[in-house]
């Protein structure tokens, strides 16, 4: 079994940069830039690289919804500016969901990748393993 130079498994190691995304994304990137510095296991530097790319993706798409809401806030304001109005709960609150489950979506994805990493594995994501090859 393949060890990093702190000597734990590259599996745990790997397994702690996904789940490191659920907890402090700071860490995350200050962990992905210690592998693709100092480690030389291909497995690992992949890991990292596709931990780092699995946050960004769901925080680019939780970028777009926080981009609708502002559009609704932004129609709402000017309409109020006319005197006029515009009942938008509607989609405040389906957005709302939209966050909510893309939250989810991703907490269920990061947890599936952490335990896959243990055994050196990883769990194929579409559009992230083509943008990274």
């Amino acid at each position: 079994m393949a060890k990093t130079k702190f000597g734990i498994s590259v599996g745990l190691f790997g397994a702690g940069l996904y789940f490191m995304g659920l907890i402090n994304v700071v860490a995350l990137v200050i962990m992905a830039l210690y592998v693709l510095i100092y480690e030389g296991d291909e497995w690992l530097r992949k890991t990292a690289v596709k931990a780092v790319a699995v946050y960004v993706f769901f925080t680019v798409l939780s970028a777009f919804i926080s981009l609708a809401r502002d559009s609704e806030s932004l129609l709402t304001s000017v309409a109020a500016l006319f005197n006029g109005s515009i009942d938008m709960g509607w989609l405040n609150r389906i957005l709302s969901i939209c966050r909510s489950g893309l939250s989810l979506v991703q907490t269920l994805v990061l947890l599936m990748l952490g335990f896959a990493a243990l055994k050196q594995g990883t769990v194929k994501i579409g559009a992230i393993d083509n943008m990274l090859e």
